[in-house]
């Protein structure tokens, strides 16, 4: 079976199938040291992180985990799984953000974080921009993510969508290689993008 990929290798093509199942998926996870997620029966291989991409990473999880010190949130970072859950939505979707934060401990287990997170951060890779861009903005945006950071390390930019009151994203800022990216979401949280971007 071909599974319809954004990009080329992106998706995972299992012969014969036209479906993965979730018990699958975790079988397939424990062949590959790959990030792979989980999109209502198809399965996503994320590309490998460059150098910048985990520079950005560990910036990113630094700044938040010290901004969120004992205050009763916390930042998870890649890989951790995020299965999706919303009382309106069918299907089952397991995502791995490269950071998220989670302000409603109630779903975490001992492996994953089930239902809705606060703020999630998404850092492109060139292999990934459509997937991050178009489907995981339309995804959080359904599923209710109230903020969601894409960080382009090839273009130097960061760009925040946040909830409105009609549950669709409104662009809260852009900003390219200067300037302070602003959360809405966390109250008081910044990142100086000059310095984020820094080789």
């Amino acid at each position: 079976m071909k599974i319809e990929s954004w990009k080329e290798g992106d998706f995972v093509n299992v012969p014969g199938k036209q479906a993965v199942s979730l018990e699958e998926f975790y079988r397939m996870r424990e062949t590959t040291d790959r990030v792979l997620e989980y999109i209502d029966g198809a399965v996503l291989m994320s590309p490998s992180p460059s150098t910048q991409h985990q520079r950005i990473s560990g910036r990113l999880h630094v700044q938040l985990f010290h901004f969120l010190e004992g205050k009763p949130y916390e930042v998870f970072h890649a890989p951790f799984d995020i299965e999706l859950k919303n009382e309106r939505i069918e299907g089952k979707k397991i995502v791995v953000p490269d950071l998220t934060v989670i302000c409603d401990p109630s779903g975490l287990t001992d492996t994953k974080f089930v239902g809705v997170p606060t703020l999630i951060i998404e850092i492109l890779s060139p292999s990934n921009q459509a997937y991050d861009l178009v489907f995981k903005l339309n995804l959080y945006m359904q599923y209710g993510v109230y903020e969601y950071w894409i960080v382009n390390p090839m273009h130097r930019v960061v760009q925040i969508y946040s909830l409105n009151d009609n549950g669709q994203y409104e662009q809260a800022g852009v900003w390219k290689e200067t300037g302070t990216a602003c959360s809405r979401a966390l109250d008081g949280f910044s990142v100086d993008v000059e310095q984020l971007f820094q080789s």
